[in-house]
């Protein structure tokens, strides 16, 4: 145990201070047991760290952080582990990457032992992370109706703006945006300058790891794609290597061509892949791993064994790792689908580009784009590059960035 707290507290002496994510104030850290999902590298571990480090700080050792990739849980069982902390008095577990843990037993997985572990220790706070593919998993141990759920996205332009240490902003619902967009504009523009950050975001800024090491982050970013399409999807879907090469040469296809509109039968072909729905699955998986993002043409019912509309790249800073220069009408989609989806539903407009909410329609481009398609329909706007601030239904691009 001893060698436990050693490593814990040093991964929370190391966790940054200060700077919280958006999500931090909203989770209830002091339910039972919480899960708390995202893509890699946006900031979930650090998330966990400091708050074991200010429950520490209240009470010495309440809280243990442990990392299921740690070689020490090759032997370890987290069964175990939760119940030598709970004799030591531990109130709060925090267990990352819980979709590396190496199994222990032929009928359990993790899910089971932290369902063991709930219902053995009723005062144990249990919170858990891991990748965006966790919602892939079909786990021996029941959690759906025992936990709370939390998905921690990449940041949001605002976000990135106090992460970048240019201004710390508050952010807006979508309705407020589009009703008052004028004065909110106004009020940011005077804090800072927003065209040069939000290009600067729209390289490399989804990825709080900016901060750390700017000149690595295309490196680091592709090594983050290497390791959720050759380990974290195989740990949890159980395809063989030779799927794994297919989903990379499927993630490429889709890369040179976003947003791309697929030809099940020509996609398949080039992938050898002749069943529709096994191609259909492999475009969920790529999607629940927050690499791509699908947009259907209706909000509601199974979209896994539905053709796509449209498939985007799923953040704007991945097409500047596959794409030095990416296509400018793309990346302002891109951007736009990539800040909605997070609280709202968002599918294909039969006359513009996307429709909201099954309520609001938007037009996206350049500061110039015209919007005779959409001039006549109610609650239609167009979201413009290029413009600090705009007028009745012409609001800028940017300002989609401040939701969350």
């Amino acid at each position: 145990m001893t060698d436990l707290f050693e490593l814990s507290n040093q991964r929370i002496r190391s966790a940054p201070s200060g700077l919280h994510r958006f999500l931090y104030p909203v989770i209830q850290w002091d339910g039972r047991l919480t899960e708390i999902y995202g893509p890699r590298g946006v900031g979930k571990t650090t998330m966990m760290l400091q708050k074991a480090g200010e429950l520490n700080q209240i009470s010495p050792n309440q809280a243990l952080y442990i990392s299921l990739d740690d070689i020490l849980f090759f032997s370890l069982t987290i069964v175990g582990t939760a119940d030598l902390f709970f004799k030591f008095g531990g109130k709060y577990l925090f267990i990352d990457e819980v979709h590396k843990y190496p199994p222990k037993f032929s009928e359990h997985d993790w899910s089971a032992e932290i369902k063991n572990i709930y219902d053995r220790y009723p005062t144990l706070h249990i919170v858990y992370s891991g990748s965006s593919i966790l919602e892939l998993h079909k786990g021996k141990g029941d959690l759906s109706r025992r936990r709370q759920v939390y998905h921690l996205p990449g940041l949001s332009f605002r976000e990135f703006l106090l992460f970048n240490g240019r201004a710390e902003l508050p952010s807006f619902p979508l309705e407020e945006i589009l009703n008052r967009h004028v004065s909110i504009s106004q009020e940011i523009t005077t804090r800072t300058k927003v065209i040069p950050a939000f290009h600067d975001y729209l390289s490399q800024g989804y990825y709080p790891f900016f901060v750390e090491a700017p000149q690595m982050y295309f490196t680091r970013l592709q090594d983050i794609i290497t390791v959720i399409l050759e380990t974290d999807i195989p740990a949890v879907t159980d395809i063989p290597f030779d799927t794994t090469v297919k989903l990379k040469k499927l993630l490429a296809i889709i890369a040179s061509s976003a947003p791309y509109t697929i030809n099940l039968a020509r996609s398949g072909q080039a992938l050898s892949i002749t069943d529709q729905r096994t191609l259909l699955k492999y475009l969920h998986y790529l999607d629940k791993a927050e690499l791509i993002a699908l947009l259907p043409r209706e909000a509601s019912g199974n979209q896994v064994l539905r053709k796509p509309e449209k498939i985007y790249l799923d953040n704007t800073n991945l097409m500047h790792c596959f794409n030095l220069k990416p296509e400018p009408g793309t990346l302002r989609e891109t951007y736009f689908h990539n800040q909605l989806r997070i609280l709202h539903k968002i599918v294909r407009s039969e006359t513009a580009d996307f429709l909201v909410d099954t309520k609001w329609t938007f037009e996206v481009g350049g500061r110039n784009k015209k919007g005779k398609q959409i001039e006549n329909q109610p609650n239609a706007f167009r979201a413009l590059d290029g413009i600090e601030t705009g007028y009745s239904h012409v609001i800028p691009l940017w300002i989609f960035g401040f939701l969350y």
